[in-house]
């Protein structure tokens, strides 16, 4: 059996789950997030012990894996509606910068034009400082890839390290072609 999917999801106080067909609706103070129950599984909510279970339906390979996973997802979206997520990306170079302009996030990072995004529904985004973005919401696939579509703009090279990173991330820096004087034949 899954070592993840037999966990059951605690519910902390302030967290509301609604069950209709296949579809499950978590809601909490950050918001609400809605997930579509895959065939091979099932979620049962446990109203007095304030908690959801998860079971599979089989056990084949595949019903063995989309366990785990739904019980992930479920975990999360609770994790979500309570505490929220978040991700801080840094940015290094010289000029390169960043700022919210309403619901566009703008970045100047070494092209003629400034790279304007569009800050999805649901989503969060600030610059404490011109050299930080720090993405936050409920929905934790959300940040994740908003924050790698910042990224993508202009990821870090190896050679100087400009470039927008993730916070923490450690970049392989490469060693760059050095002049050596002296006499050719």
């Amino acid at each position: 059996m899954s070592r993840i999917g037999k966990k059951p999801i605690p519910l902390p106080p302030g967290v509301q789950v609604e069950r209709q067909e296949r579809t499950v609706t978590v809601k909490g103070p950050k918001g609400s997030l809605r997930l579509t129950l895959l065939r091979e599984v099932e979620v049962e909510h446990d109203a007095p012990g304030k908690r959801l279970l998860v079971t599979r339906l089989g056990d084949t390979k595949n019903h063995r894996a989309r366990h785990g996973l739904t019980r992930a997802l479920l975990n999360n979206m609770v994790t979500g509606v309570t505490a929220g997520f978040a991700k801080t990306l840094d940015i290094e170079g010289v000029g390169y910068n960043a700022r919210v302009d309403g619901k566009r996030l703008l970045l100047t990072v070494g092209y003629t034009h400034p790279v304007e995004l569009d800050v999805p529904e649901g989503l969060t985004v600030k610059t404490p400082a011109p050299t930080e973005i720090s993405v936050s919401g409920a929905d934790r696939q959300m940040v994740g890839q908003f924050a790698a579509v910042v990224r993508r703009v202009r990821p870090p090279e190896p050679y100087k390290g400009k470039g927008i990173r993730y916070r923490g991330e450690v970049i392989r820096r490469k060693a760059g072609k050095t002049f050596v004087g002296g006499a050719t034949k």
